[in-house]
């Protein structure tokens, strides 16, 4: 493989894709952002999913393609048009990268496309591998059709789902429950012991990069730290950190009564999501535990 390599990546702009650019321009590749808006660097690219259309010579240019594309799922509330968007917006933008790959006279040796332990459902008493079988749920439905749209990448390039869990960073997920703490009105979500599969924003780019330049794995792989916690260790760590009370509790009920699916599938939800497959690649995690993943975390 080549020292450098050229890496597009869609979803740049985001919290995920900022640190993976920052990461992979700091091992000296070559980063090309695809963009919706007229170019205004040489390190752009635009495209547009929405008529499904990529120009095939950026694919051709590429030894990489990374797919971070989609409507936030953090985002509350899950309204009806919200979550038609969460769905559209990821089919759209994967189905133009598969069929811009497979029209490429020179296509990359590999799509790392962008998914969710969402895929599980509502788990508990289970350890959950890249085996396990699909579960119930909005998001278990979402994933499915994501990674079905990229599998149509296929045929000459080699395709990974990266099935991340809740990334800890300046944003994303870990936002809301971030106000919470600083407002002092943080505490048990629902019994508080349902397990949450975390991972620092260091750890999850790292693990992209990985993913895409060091590693044949194939398929989906779960990108989760190797010590999961419960939510209630979780928010208790992060209101230590912010000097903040823990004291509210939000009875289950009362969650789904406010956020309906967003709640149960986001807060409530029971996932203990194994890393194994990506510790036996060969991957290292740097914050292995959740305190080193919220101290980062909380220093950006």
């Amino acid at each position: 493989m080549p020292e450098q390599q050229t890496i597009v990546i869609a979803g740049a702009s985001g919290m995920i894709g900022t640190e993976l650019t920052r990461q992979l321009e700091e091992a000296g590749h070559l980063v090309i952002r695809l963009v919706r808006h007229p170019t205004h660097h040489p390190k752009e690219r635009q495209w547009d999913p929405e008529v499904s259309w990529l120009n095939v010579a950026t694919v051709d240019a590429a030894d990489v393609i990374v797919n971070l594309s989609g409507a936030s799922i953090s985002r509350l509330p899950w309204t009806l048009p919200y979550k038609k968007q969460i769905l559209s917006s990821r089919i759209q933008a994967t189905s133009t990268i598969a069929a811009a790959i497979a029209k490429s006279s020179s296509p990359p040796h590999t799509l790392v496309n962008g998914s969710a332990v969402g895929f599980y459902g509502d788990r508990p008493a289970e350890i959950l591998t890249e085996t396990s079988a699909q579960g119930d749920g909005f998001l278990a439905k979402v994933v499915e059709a994501w990674e079905r749209a990229a599998s149509k990448a296929s045929s000459n390039t080699r395709v990974v789902m990266a099935r991340t869990g809740l990334v800890l960073g300046d944003g994303g997920a870990l936002k809301p429950l971030e106000i919470l703490a600083r407002l002092g009105v943080a505490g048990p979500l629902g019994a508080g012991t349902q397990i949450w599969p975390w991972i620092s924003l260091h750890d999850e780019a790292a693990a992209i990069m990985h993913l895409a330049l060091h590693s044949s794995l194939v398929g989906p792989v779960n990108l989760a730290a190797p010590h999961p916690v419960t939510a209630t260790e979780l928010s208790e760590t992060l209101a230590r950190k912010l000097n903040r009370p823990f004291w509210l509790p939000a009875p289950g009920w009362a969650i789904k009564a406010a956020l309906a699916d967003a709640g149960k599938e986001l807060l409530l939800s029971d996932q203990n999501v194994s890393s194994q497959l990506l510790v036996a690649d060969g991957f290292s995690f740097r914050d292995e535990s959740v305190d080193q993943g919220l101290t980062t975390a909380l220093s950006k």
